[in-house]
């Protein structure tokens, strides 16, 4: 037998050494994989706690912080596991919800996909900017009259890509859940996007039958949230003024000049509707539509805007009842007023 060079043994000595180097290595992986499985019982039932990772925390830090909130009982096997999976160029920052003596694999999804406490942040149909400032700030941990104040300005609606003539009447009006401390841009265009979420093809079908830019269709069902009590009788009150429009007759709408005057009044009075009579939100004195919506109407009051009912009304007046009564003249107007007893 010709024995096998030197050289082709050294080889084959390297080979064999690098697949005993390759075997530990995948030994070592499944060892730490298995152990990522396992859960700690001590632990078990104690409930799952709070981990704050604050942006740009250190891997290493996010370890320690871990281990101090006992979400992981071995923090170099966890160390180990976490950089295979390269985790440690995955956290994102925030406030987390997580078990204690969580397994590896838990505390990987959580952290590489953000899954990060939220709360829910409500915003009521017909608030204004003003009216939702608190709400806005404590979801974005800020302060209202900052909110106030940076929400105010007439330059912002381009930026956001709304109509204008600035965001009132586009903060869509629903139920959000924001992370603690998002900041006042996250939830600004949460809000937006549902806006814009809104106007589905057919709707804008309907938009572009009804003879109204978006701007004017969104100030005019701002009017018919401001007005409507009832989501039922939204259609009617929406047909009361298609119909003043379109044989141009003042809106006469008392919210506008709410609006104008800066907000909510027990009884408006004639003096103060005649101090803001110069005041382009004031139906009273200006006809048409206002430059803009007077709060945030929801899909109800947007979709009657669109689609207002098939009446030939002009007046209506509210009863005890938060209902209204339709009527078609003055004459009838003034009698149903005084039937509710208004002067």
């Amino acid at each position: 037998m010709t024995p096998v060079p030197w050289t082709h043994q050294r080889i084959r000595v390297k080979g064999r050494r690098g697949s005993v180097l390759a075997g530990g290595i995948l030994l070592l992986v499944i060892f730490v994989v298995a152990l990522a499985a396992a859960r700690r019982p001590g632990f078990a039932g104690e409930g799952p706690v709070l981990v704050e990772i604050p942006s740009g925390t250190p891997f290493q830090d996010v370890v320690h912080i871990l281990e101090d909130r006992q979400v992981i009982t071995r923090p170099r096997l966890f160390g180990v596991y976490a950089r295979l999976r390269s985790l440690d160029r995955l956290v994102k920052a925030g406030v987390y919800r997580l078990p204690r003596a969580a397994r590896f694999s838990e505390v990987h999804t959580a952290l590489s996909r953000g899954n990060v406490l939220t709360h829910p942040a409500t915003f009521p149909e017909g608030l204004t900017i003003k009216g939702m400032a608190g709400r806005i700030a404590r979801a974005a941990g800020s302060d209202s009259v900052t909110v106030a104040e940076r929400l105010s300005g007439r330059e912002l609606h381009a930026a956001w890509n709304v109509p204008g003539p600035g965001l009132e009447g586009y903060l869509f009006p629903d139920t959000y859940r924001f992370a603690e401390g998002v900041g006042l841009e996250r939830v600004v265009s949460a809000m937006i996007d549902r806006y814009h979420r809104y106007w589905t093809p057919e709707r804008r079908e309907r938009l572009a039958a009804s003879g109204l830019s978006e701007r004017e269709v969104v100030t005019l069902a701002s009017i018919i949230q401001a007005e409507a009590m009832l989501v039922s009788e939204m259609g009617t009150i929406s047909s009361v003024y298609h119909n003043r429009l379109r044989i141009g007759m003042l809106l006469q709408s008392d919210p506008t000049v709410l609006y104008a005057l800066g907000g909510h009044r027990r009884r408006l009075l004639h003096a103060a509707m005649d101090s803001v009579a110069d005041d382009p939100y004031s139906t009273y004195t200006h006809p048409g539509l206002p430059p803009g919506p007077i709060c945030a109407p929801g899909a109800a009051a947007l979709d009657a805007a669109l689609d207002p009912e098939d009446t030939d009304y002009l007046y209506f007046v509210a009863g005890p009842d938060n209902a209204h009564i339709f009527t078609r003249s003055l004459r009838e107007h003034n009698a149903a007023r005084r039937r509710v007893g208004r002067p």
